[in-house]
This record gives structure tokens, sequence and C-alpha cells, in this order.
């Protein structure tokens, strides 16, 4: 028989190797060539090893599973703690991983179509479809996903292919590196447009909305203006120094700003806002008043309020009678906190962040941090910024910020602003514009919320 040929566009199948992390995939079975059944599929993908199903539905979107284990037939419940869902954006962009929420049930492994989770069918009845046990409940699913978001609610199939998923075994760079990254991101130019365009394309959840606020709050010098001329360097397509930004021990930032970011080459504003704020000290009556943050998450603050380190802002009547607006809000906080000065944050410091964080929480506003300066606290991410996501230094100080800020791993995104460069640099660029997208997705779980409400 002839090779087969893969629906997957070698851009996809890169990303999709990125999820993964270092492999390389064959493709075993494809339904349209071996057909929608079941006995064809255990011919082709028995004991193949970790495999991936990706399958297509006639509503363009792609989608499907991957699991670590073989398939043997045996009939029994498999544990896979490795397991996970994804899908491909119907808008464009990287494939999203929905990870497994109770990896002792990942599959059943019968003589049947390929399922995840016992409920998510592929090939369902031997047919081109795909299928959810409704009767199970979400509750009860294995896989926290939405239907909709997963593959537009549109059961059949255009096509469904399985890969066998290959590791690769590479040499590791001398030092603290690991083989396998922690995280994955595509360092390709082509990644750089999909990220520019998915977030000019991003919009609110909320219809009366037409961008979201982000505040960045953080230590005095850790870099929350130097991130949002970064931000403005990239869409500008030139180095810009809009944002006071330089080092110094006490806040370069006096003001609330709000700077609204445009793309050069339409003019249009794009569909966020980031919010500068006096860096916080550890002083009584020094730096960024905690009350203030209050009044600046409720919408209450104007741009270009000089702040006041011993009073707080106070509304005058008119402002304090009528309540704020959805888009006067803030909608998601960015803590900026230095990599090479976690260590020597102090118990002063650390209570003015939990304090901070609890009244965040308070409002309901979804929080993520900034590890900034990631190439000085590294010398290999120094020598290449894309040893970013194997440097286990740098993971090591994720997880001491985690700690010691009381946020889950997953919302810390290590990053490297511009400082004394002249021009933009592709891979520092990616960082950047990947940290800016998680940020969106979570101001839409806040919006979401806000909205069922």
């Amino acid at each position: 028989m002839a090779s087969l040929t893969s629906r997957l566009t070698t851009k996809q199948k890169q990303q999709l190797c990125v999820l993964l992390g270092n492999v390389d995939l064959t493709l075993l079975f494809k339904a349209s060539v071996h057909g929608y059944n079941a006995a064809a599929f255990h011919q082709r993908c028995d004991r193949q090893g970790p495999t991936l199903l990706v399958a297509y539905n006639f509503s363009g979107y792609i989608f499907g599973g991957y699991t670590s284990k073989d398939y043997t037939q045996c009939g029994r419940i498999i544990a896979d703690h490795e397991a996970f869902l994804f899908h491909f954006p119907i808008n464009g962009g990287v494939p999203v991983s929905t990870k497994i929420s109770n990896g002792s049930r990942a599959r059943l492994d019968d003589s049947g179509v390929p399922n995840f989770g016992k409920e998510f069918y592929f090939m369902y009845n031997n047919q081109p479809l795909v299928h959810d046990d409704e009767n199970l409940g979400y509750a009860s699913f294995t896989f926290d996903y939405d239907p909709l978001t997963m593959y537009g609610c549109d059961s059949q199939l255009r096509e469904c292919e399985v890969y066998k998923v290959k590791k690769i075994v590479s040499q590791v760079t001398a030092g603290p590196i690991r083989e396998k990254p922690w995280r994955n991101i595509l360092w390709i130019p082509g990644q750089k447009q999909d990220l520019l365009k998915c977030i000019k394309d991003h919009k609110p959840l909320v219809s009366s909305m037409n961008r979201v606020r982000i505040l960045m709050i953080g230590p005095v010098g850790a870099g929350k203006s130097s991130f949002f001329n970064s931000i403005n360097s990239i869409f500008m397509g030139r180095m810009t120094n809009k944002a006071m930004a330089g080092s110094s021990g006490t806040s370069l930032t006096t003001q609330f700003r709000t700077y609204p970011l445009k793309d050069c080459h339409d003019g249009k504003t794009l569909p966020f806002v980031l919010c500068d704020t006096m860096g916080l000290e550890e002083q009584t009556g020094a730096g960024l008043d905690i009350e203030d943050i209050s009044s600046i998450l409720q919408g209450l603050i104007p741009d270009r309020y000089q702040f006041n380190p011993i009073a707080s802002f106070h509304p005058d009547e008119q402002t304090s009678s009528r309540p704020s607006s959805l888009q006067e809000r803030i909608h998601c906080v960015v803590f900026v906190i230095d990599a090479t000065k976690i260590s020597l944050m102090s118990s002063k410091l650390e209570d003015k962040l939990a304090a901070i964080r609890k009244k965040v929480n308070s409002l309901g506003v979804p929080q993520i941090v900034l590890m900034t300066k990631v190439d000085e606290a590294c010398p290999l991410v120094e020598e290449d910024l894309r040893n970013v996501y194997v440097s286990s230094y740098i993971k090591s100080k994720v997880q001491e910020v985690s700690s010691r800020l009381g946020v889950p791993v997953s919302c810390v995104l290590p990053v490297k602003n511009y400082s004394q460069e002249l021009e933009l640099n592709l891979n520092c660029d990616l960082l950047l514009l990947t940290d800016v997208q998680q940020m969106l997705t979570y101001d839409e779980d806040y919006l979401d919320d806000v909205d069922a409400h």
C-alpha cells in the first residue's frame, strides 16, 4: 500500500510536536483509507506505544486526544496521567490542551472504537461520528472540556487519523538544563504572525465592551513600565519608550496611567489596555497604597491620577454616586516580579503582596504573575532565550514565585522585556506575545463569569 498522506499542514504538525515535547509523528491510521471501524483501527494501532488521534469535522475544527499507553484490547479501564484532549482554535493559533482530571480512568481499552474518559468516542458506532456521553453529566467527565469549544458541537467527521508518537532523544547542553521542555512554545517566524493576528482579532466576550483592561502591579524596578514599552514596540514595529522606565530606588511611575495600544500597520486600536501603577515599596507610607488598588480595580481612578503615598484616593461625590461601567473596571491583574530578586524579597513586601491578592480575590478578578529578567537570572537563557522553558533553574524560580505569592505554577509566566536593545528580536517577541495571549485568556474567564451573573 502506498504511504499515507497526513491531512495536517506542516505547521500544524510542528505545533502538535511542540505540544507533545520533542517528538516525531508517524501516521498509522487514516479512516478515509482504512475505514471508520474499530477492527481496522486496532489492526493498525494496537501495541504501537503512545499515540495521538486527530479528528477533522465539516465545520473546520481539528481536535483529538493523546494517550501514552498501548491499545491492547484488554477490556479494562486504563490509567494514564499523561493523557489529554486538544483542539486548534477555530480562528487560528496554537493547539490548546485539556489535561485529564482523573488519570485513573483515562479510557476504556476494549475492542471498540477509540475513546477518552469512556465518555468521548471517535468513529462512534463504526461511523464518521464523534459522540459525547451526555448521560454522565460534565461533573463525571474525566476531561473538563466544552464540546462547543472543542469541536463546535459538529459530530460529523471529515477525517480521523492516528499517529504514533516517538520521543526524540537529543544531546543535552551541559549545565542546569532539562532535555524535555516543561512548557512548550513554537520558536518560528510564522508563530509571531499567528500570535499578532490572534491578539488583534480578540473580542471581549461582553458585546458592550471593545477593550479589556489589564492592571500591572509590582515592586519598584520589577519591569512594569518596561513590559508596556516592550509590547508597544512589537506592535509599532520599532523600539519605543512611551512609559517612563529605568532603574531607581523609588518608583519612576507616580501616576496611574492607562495605555491603549495601536497596530502600526492599520492604525487600529488593539483590544486591550495596559494600566501602569506606582511601584510597591516595603515601608508604610511609601509606594502604592493598597486602598488605591481597590479603587483602581473598581474603575474609579482616572488616567493620570497623581498617587499620594500618604493618603489614598477619595472619589468626589459625583464619581462615588455612580457605579463604574464594566468597561472601566480592571479585568485581569498582573503581578510583575523580578526573577533575580525573588529570593531576596522581604517578608514585609511579601505581606503587602498577600494583602493585595486578598483584595483582588474578593472582587473575583483573575491574577497572573510575570516573572521578568529571566535572562539576567540564568546564563543559559541569556545565551539563548529559547532555553527559558528547558532551564531547570528558571523552573525552580517559577515554583518559588508560586509558593511565595500563593498562585498556581501555571499562572507564573517567565518573560524578558526589551531594555538595552535597539532592534526587535523574534524570540523576545514570541515570549512577550505568548504572555499577552495568556492574559487575554484570563480576561475571558472573568468576563464569562460576570456575564453569567
